[in-house]
């Protein structure tokens, strides 16, 4: 018997779906980093839908959600997501987040997990220390110059963006948003998620230490793997192939 391959069509302002979904694979739910809009995850979405139905996040006050006000309080935003992702119910959950985006898919996996009343299938989370690691800096308070100089050093944003004052006007307030929820966020001491985590790194990310990622392990019941990747804080933008196999890697191992 052949599944056929199509895309949910709920409509929900949180979620984006960019390509028609593997056959049998779960569905994965992908959160971008600070700053971050779905399309941001387009090219990881290309090369995890042959094994998973992915899905994107889309923040508020940023592209099509430009109107709406960012939100300065990591809870709040996973208490929406997860809400969102309620009609997903269809085939095994799991999730995926990238820098500010693992917080946030830890969040909504605890918020999932209660509400679905089982565990997902598993959580990855990249490019972040685990939450009991303080943040350090407070990069919302910085001014908008040394702001972009933050940006510039982190190399994840197009220079022609960090160049261009029109349209830095119009990003920074969402950015300076994202990065307040995260540096005031404070975990719940003996929160633990039920699924496996996979703790993903760039080699050369200096932000992320591999015993700050390894802490990640004192936030599941289950299993705690990790994966370590040539780059810098933006590791995987240059190597989508490489993080979706692993993904999907994981997950099954996770299933199995």
């Amino acid at each position: 018997m052949t599944t056929t391959r199509r895309r949910n069509t709920v409509h929900n302002a949180w979620v984006r779906q960019f390509h028609d979904p593997g056959a049998d694979g779960p569905t994965l739910v992908c959160f971008p980093h600070a700053g971050g809009s779905a399309s941001a995850h387009f090219p990881l979405s290309a090369e995890l839908s042959a094994g998973a139905e992915v899905l994107v996040v889309r923040y508020p006050g940023r592209q099509d959600r430009l109107a709406e006000p960012a939100s300065e309080d990591l809870r709040e935003m996973a208490a929406e997501a997860a809400r969102a992702l309620l009609p997903w119910q269809h085939r095994p959950l799991a999730l995926f987040g990238h820098s500010m985006g693992s917080l946030l898919a830890y969040e909504v996996a605890l918020r999932l997990e209660r509400l679905r009343g089982r565990d997902l299938v598993g959580l990855v989370v990249s490019g972040r220390a685990a939450p009991s690691v303080p943040s350090g800096r407070l990069v919302h308070d910085l001014d908008d110059e040394r702001l972009t100089a933050h940006l510039a050093r982190l190399a994840g944003t197009p220079p022609e963006l960090l160049a261009d004052k029109e349209l830095l006007a119009v990003a920074l307030p969402s950015l300076r948003a994202d990065y307040k929820a995260v540096e005031t966020y404070r975990d719940r001491a003996g929160a633990k998620v039920g699924c496996p985590i996979s703790g993903y790194r760039g080699r050369q990310d200096t932000g992320v230490p591999r015993d700050a990622l390894g802490k990640w392990a004192g936030y599941t019941t289950g299993r705690c793997a990790f994966r370590h990747f040539d780059g810098g804080h933006f590791y995987l933008q240059s190597r989508e192939r490489e993080v979706a196999r692993a993904v999907l890697r994981d997950l099954a191992g996770c299933r199995s």
